[in-house]
């Protein structure tokens, strides 16, 4: 499914876009000139090319998008975006189209298919969240405030994008530099104003935000994560520090850690939720509810206070909370609009409740981190005095290192962990269980609780949903709101809600028999 573009574009001329990439242009064998070559779209993927189009070849790890010029060209594109050996590679298959050279075209492509569609982040105000954990439900309290405004929005993060009301299924984090225009141009046509969206390490380092403007841009945490992608923390650290480099206008910044303090500058708006730290935001009397809602007093700038009421439990959704209060307020929205629309927010896969009438707690929760996966699991120790419970699985073909961290930190908070496979890839599910395993073990036996290792997901589920008593809390981790595991080559239907609740229902059954 190709993604979606607006109805209507004004063309613009190839060498208005040289102008704009401050590209070098090359025209081999055309009889139109780039005056004449009027492009409406852009896209990086040859299969996706539509009449009008330019085709971005960028150099990668396996081949060369060059080297699919043709079939973009027969496809309709118009110009083409690339290296220089992405040209010499054009022209020695006999593809005549006027060429724009650029020494970093995958930089290029951002700016290039902003103003083919018509700068359109210009026109909306962007409110971009980045961060390990937190980005999504960040975003979403975001869109609440946003919506309670009256506002119409347009959401793009992991779970879903979302175009005034309307849901469409998210492929990446952050898309494309080439489908985001097209995505925000569509906004604008539908008439949204305002757009939450979470940006991905990834996203800033490949450029996929180059040419977007952001009216703010927010920052919640940093840990351990993407390191099969990044070669370090501070590699890693560094593609989030790209978010505030000045193209946001506001900067709203969590220093509850270090990495955040180290992003602050005098202007820069800052959020802690510490009892004795020094922000612009900061937090007073919370409270954690039965329900697992909690309230707390938001305190801001000029003598701002917000009296805040959230259905998400744990203090890391406090600071998620406090962070999008702070960004919505930089944003201009109001108070009132701000504390209704973050009371009214649920996040998908993010401590999301599975309630079928059973006598526990039955949630499902999207950490894949070590320090997310701690996080939770003190959120639900702190909402039960009965025992925790948690079946977990590590992605393969992912960072190796975080495995045994997460086995280590998942052993050390819960009173039984059932260790399963998540999305093994095309690697031996058996050797990631044992990593997280590794870890797992190394807490020491009196500091750890009982540990087994199930490998079917399905079966790993069920067993820990027998094993639950009155007053527990069960969280099956990792997955959150994907509906498919990836085994191998292909993708199986697979719901860790949908898994639970079938789960659940069938122990009452059995139960009321």
């Amino acid at each position: 499914m190709k993604a979606p573009r607006p109805a209507h574009v004004t063309p613009s001329s190839v060498a208005e876009l040289a102008s704009v990439v401050a590209a070098g242009l090359q025209v081999e064998k055309t009889s139109l000139t780039p005056d004449a070559r009027v492009v409406t779209g852009a896209t990086l993927r040859a299969q996706d090319v539509r009449p009008g189009d330019l085709f971005a070849a960028l150099p990668g790890a396996r081949a060369h998008g060059a080297d699919f010029a043709d079939q973009a060209a027969a496809a309709g594109a118009v110009a083409l975006l690339t290296d220089e050996e992405g040209s010499r590679r054009a022209v020695a298959a006999g593809v005549a189209l006027p060429t724009l050279v650029h020494p970093d075209p995958r930089a290029a492509i951002g700016p290039a298919a902003a103003r083919v569609y018509g700068d359109p982040s210009k026109l909306l105000r962007v409110l971009g969240i980045t961060g390990t954990s937190g980005k999504t439900t960040t975003c979403y309290l975001i869109d609440g405030g946003l919506r309670a405004a009256g506002v119409s929005t347009g959401l793009v993060g992991t779970v879903e994008t979302r175009v005034a009301g309307e849901r469409l299924n998210s492929a990446f984090t952050t898309p494309e530099a080439p489908d985001l225009q097209a995505l925000f141009a569509l906004m604008v046509e539908r008439g949204v104003g305002h757009v939450s969206m979470e940006v991905s390490s990834h996203a800033l380092s490949l450029g996929r935000v180059g040419g977007t403007e952001f009216a703010v841009g927010g920052f919640t945490n940093l840990s351990q994560d993407h390191l099969d992608f990044h070669r370090d923390l501070e590699d890693y650290f560094a593609a989030k520090a790209r978010l505030f480099d000045g193209r946001a206008r506001h900067e709203v910044v969590c220093v509850d850690g270090g990495w955040g303090a180290r992003l602050v500058t005098p202007d820069t708006i800052t959020v802690a939720t510490g009892a004795d730290a020094e922000a612009s935001w900061s937090v007073r009397d919370a409270r954690a509810l039965p329900t697992g809602e909690q309230t707390f007093v938001a305190l801001g700038p000029d003598g701002v206070r917000l009296d805040l009421r959230i259905r998400l439990p744990g203090p890391f959704n406090i600071a998620n909370a406090l962070l999008a209060a702070a960004c919505l307020h930089a944003d201009g929205i109001p108070a009132d609009a701000i504390a209704a629309g973050l009371s009214a927010v649920d996040v998908p896969g993010r401590m999301e409740r599975v309630v079928e009438g059973q006598p526990f707690v039955a949630m499902v929760d999207y950490s894949h981190k070590p320090g997310a996966v701690a996080a939770v699991l003190d959120a639900a120790r702190a909402q039960t005095e009965g025992r925790v419970l948690v079946v977990l699985g590590c992605g393969g073909e992912r960072d190796t290192g975080k495995r045994p961290a997460m086995g280590e930190e998942a052993a050390r908070r819960a009173d039984l962990l059932v260790v399963t496979d998540d999305n093994p890839r095309g690697e031996d599910p058996t050797s990631i269980r044992s990593a997280m395993l590794t870890g797992a073990l190394a807490v020491p036996r009196a500091q750890r609780g009982e540990i087994v290792e199930i490998g079917d997901r399905r079966a790993a589920i069920t067993e820990a949903v027998a094993r639950a008593r009155p007053g527990d809390i069960l969280v099956v981790a990792g997955k959150g709101h994907e509906t498919g595991q990836h085994v191998g080559e292909i993708v199986l239907p697979f719901s860790d809600r949908d898994v639970l609740a079938e789960a659940v229902r069938a122990r009452e059954t059995e139960e009321n028999r």
